[in-house]
Formats: C-alpha cells, sequence, structure tokens
C-alpha cells in the first residue's frame, strides 16, 4: 500500500551530507537523495532488528569511519 503525505515526515540533515550523497547516489540507480536515505535507514533498522546485541570495538570503529566519511564528525 503506497504512502500517503499523511503517513511521512521531514528529516532534516546537514547541506553538506546532502550534497555528498547527491554526488554518491548519482548513476547509482537511486532517484533522489530521500530514496537512498529510506533504503539506508530501514537496512540499518533491520540489521538491529534481527541481530540485537552488544557491537565489538571493531564493529563501533567502523560504524564511526562511516559517519564520519558522511559528514558527522
Amino acid at each position: 500500500m503506497p504512502l500517503t503525505e499523511k503517513d511521512k515526515v521531514t528529516i532534516k540533515i546537514p547541506r553538506p551530507l546532502y550534497d555528498k550523497i547527491k554526488g554518491i547516489i548519482k548513476d547509482s540507480g537511486f532517484r533522489s537523495v530521500n530514496e537512498f536515505t529510506v533504503h539506508v535507514l530501514r537496512d540499518l533498522v533491520s540489521v538491529r532488528k534481527a541481530a540485537p546485541r552488544d557491537l565489538s570495538q571493531d564493529e563501533i570503529d567502523v560504524i564511526r569511519k562511516r559517519l564520519k566519511n558522511l559528514g558527522y564528525f
């Protein structure tokens, strides 16, 4: 069942991060930054649901590096 506008909310991200994502998804098959962001968030949520456990220090370091590359740190 398709989502209506009432089923959606707006999430604000920094413009530099938006611009980086826009560059990353160019020629990737994603039609928009929004589509890519929803895909990534769904993936993160499904992984968390599927394997609730404590992260190792190596996993935490990898996540921090990925977030830094996306402009969060």
